[in-house]
């Protein structure tokens, strides 16, 4: 019997102060940013295992986020938020990812403003996966026989 699941490993309220932004002054100073980050993955192994190697490392994440936001420099949330999706799904193992990225002080009659994206990994990460899984089955079947 085939089952599907959905696991996610997520990220809230990640503060980073970055230059962020179109205008001159923007470009002069840095803003704070909050992201949000799910990363759909598959955490059964760690489940099981109860280790932290077999685990998708949200501090690891954090860290690297963090970083690539201070390197990006960008004008837009909207670059900023694509080049994010591409480079966690170039380091980490995880099938989906939906990142929103506000700028807390930009309007201030406003909360917040900012984007949200959703991405799927590419399909060779999909079907890699898939392979991965499909054989971790046939294996466990074997074992069982």
């Amino acid at each position: 019997m085939f089952h599907t699941q959905s696991d996610v490993v997520f990220i809230k309220g990640l503060k980073i102060e970055a230059v962020i932004g179109v205008f001159d002054w923007e470009r002069a100073i840095t803003q704070p940013l909050l992201i949000d980050i799910a990363l759909e993955t598959d955490i059964s192994r760690a489940a099981v295992s109860d280790d932290v190697s077999d685990a998708l490392s949200y501090k690891e994440v954090c860290d690297d986020v963090s970083e690539w936001c201070k390197e990006i420099q960008a004008k837009l949330l909207e670059h900023l938020a694509g080049q994010i999706s591409d480079k966690i799904f170039a380091k980490y193992d995880c099938q989906k990812i939906t990142l929103s990225i506000a700028k807390p002080t930009a309007i201030a009659q406003a909360d917040a403003v900012g984007v949200q994206i959703t991405r799927y990994a590419p399909a060779s990460t999909n079907e890699l996966a898939t392979k991965e899984a499909a054989k971790e089955v046939n294996d466990s079947q074997v074992d069982d026989a």
